[in-house]
């Protein structure tokens, strides 16, 4: 579609007439005991978060300023507590953009051969850096083979291995023995780097293995090396989960990385051919030497996470919350491709889950009783850019984590069909796991198994920023089962995935079943109201690695 010129103002006023219940007012006045979910809420919110006039809501634009002001007169109209800052709606945070300068990625090996200097983009990628604006490193190398270390599962990367002072090589990815998620966390790029600083390496390198290229190819990661990077500033101005102590870091082509095995005791064709066969590998020593180099220009920019509350009537549960999430933000405006529309609306990704978390608030705020625990709408900013703005809420909450019992998050809801099963990353490591379930049967609903175990999707949403927080958690999705016999909801799932997901015909055009989305604005209502009702609070399984490792 074409960009559309629409005033900001008309376009909320517009929106909040449908979103509002004008629509009801012709209806006969009647007395319910529990609030009726009305669907086309749902399309008014969606309908305007993903509108062209918001430009794809990237973080810190103003079209996400817009939509987070929209989600701020709706907590408003609704009546509920504002739990941000300075009494008011909103958490700002800080974040600090790093860019590479153009020209400036330095890589070279020096080994008995000589030195050989790779190529940006071609063999190597790296990106701005968060702390300096000039960076340069030399120091030799030493392979740690994936760089994981976990006592749970008894691996340990750099045992006998000394890296101190050195750069540390590792090859993406994890050992196929570990369980998806567990390993997931276990093999995530934060976990490996932490290792390294721990362990005094001064440089990173992560080798790109073919494993990994039949996923995503370096030259797709490639093509976006040179985008901007995010990370949010703690209160002494240091960008948080970044080590001053690696001085440079990098990531390699798996073809143009055999320079820094040569004279080593194993080659890196036969370290790679291990890993394609999920034979156990380990670190040694390697003979060649590495410089990087670079310079970064820094920006900082702030957007907020909108919170609000619904008290709870107990007297003493009160001071508990559940808390549901969804991000607000999206991907914004495209600078690659030859595309007419470059604008990527968001519309299930994830202007869906915000606009059922919006219509879930308004059941939940006009019940005739309250639930018993509070609740708490925690809209975040930055998670297309690494789980930003969840990360800054659960570590630096309004409201005491300890008092915060569980976490629903709500990340794109594929509202594309009458699905008749959900599915709840991370039911399986909580008491969280019968409470959606019967919750969900409830509406004659039923909680599947995670379909797609191997992408360790537990891990990748903002719910993650809870667990880590200790807080049991939960990330919603609709389930493949559908209740139409002629549509495969796993065919609607991988269909979305291939040719929308993160694309600019992620827009409202697509065939958006609105009842689909009632549906799960309802199961949502009703999982709220199990855990806010319940006897005891959500607990982690017996011996679950996320709790042993998380647990507050």
């Amino acid at each position: 579609m074409k960009f559309k010129l629409i005033a900001s103002v008309s376009l909320l006023s517009l929106a909040f007439l449908s979103a509002c219940g004008q629509n009801d007012q012709a209806a006969a006045p009647m007395v319910e005991k529990t609030p009726q979910v009305n669907e086309n809420n749902i399309r008014a919110h969606l309908e305007f978060l993903a509108d062209d006039a918001l430009l794809g809501r990237d973080t810190g634009s103003e079209g996400y300023q817009i939509a987070a002001n929209y989600v701020k007169s709706y907590f408003k109209q609704l009546g509920l507590t504002p739990m941000g800052e300075l009494e008011g709606f909103e958490q700002q945070v800080t974040f600090r953009k790093s860019y590479l300068e153009a020209n400036s990625a330095e890589f070279s090996i020096t080994n008995a051969s000589g030195t050989v200097d790779l190529a940006f983009k071609d063999a190597f990628i790296m990106s701005g850096d968060s702390i300096v604006t000039n960076s340069t490193i030399t120091a030799e190398t030493v392979f740690v083979g994936y760089g994981i270390i976990s006592e749970d599962f008894g691996y340990d990367d750099y045992k006998g291995i000394d890296v101190e002072g050195k750069i540390v090589v590792v090859l993406t990815g994890r050992p196929d023995d570990l369980p998806s998620e567990e390993g997931a966390h276990i093999g995530s790029g934060g976990e490996k780097i932490k290792h390294a600083a721990k362990n005094g390496a001064v440089g990173f390198i992560t080798i790109h293995t073919p494993k990994r290229d039949a996923v995503r190819t370096f030259a797709k990661s490639a093509s976006y090396a040179d985008s901007p990077r995010l990370s949010w500033l703690d209160k002494k101005g240091m960008p948080f989960g970044k080590y001053p102590e690696i001085k440079g870091g990098a990531y390699l082509s798996a073809e143009h990385a055999h320079a820094l095995f040569e004279g080593a005791e194993r080659k890196l064709e036969d370290v790679l051919a291990d890993d394609t066969n999920n034979v156990a590998i380990k670190g040694f020593a390697l003979k060649s030497t590495v410089k990087m180099a670079n310079k970064s220009r820094h920006e900082e920019i702030t957007s907020p996470n909108v919170i609000a509350a619904i008290e709870g009537s107990d007297p003493t549960l009160k001071d508990e919350y559940v808390v549901f999430s969804a991000h607000l933000d999206h991907i914004g405006v495209s600078s690659h491709g030859d595309e007419e529309d470059k604008i990527n609306n968001g519309a299930l990704d994830n202007a869906s889950g915000v606009s059922i978390l919006l219509e879930t608030a308004r059941l939940l705020s006009t019940m005739p009783e309250k639930p018993k625990r509070s609740i708490l709408f925690v809209v975040v900013t930055g998670e297309e850019k690494g789980l930003l703005g969840s990360s800054y809420f659960a570590t630096n909450p309004t409201v005491p984590v300890m008092q915060m019992v569980a976490n629903v998050n709500l990340d794109m809801p594929l509202i594309l069909y009458p699905f008749a099963d959900i599915i709840a990353f991370g039911s399986t490591h909580s008491s969280l796991g019968p409470i959606v379930a019967s919750a969900a049967k409830k509406i004659n609903l039923s909680l599947s198994d995670d379909p797609m175990p191997q992408q360790a999707l537990f891990t990748r949403s903002d719910h993650y920023s809870f667990v880590k927080a200790g807080v049991p958690s939960v990330f919603l999705m609709t389930g493949f089962q559908s209740k139409d016999p002629n549509v495969n909801g796993e065919e609607v799932f991988g269909d979305f995935f291939k040719n929308h997901y993160h694309q600019h015909s992620d827009e409202t055009t697509l065939p958006i079943r609105y009842d689909a989305a009632a549906s799960f604005a309802e199961v949502n209502m009703m999982i709220g109201l199990e855990i806010a009702n319940g006897e005891k609070r959500p607990t982690w399984n017996q011996g679950d690695f996320f709790g042993k490792t998380f647990a507050q």
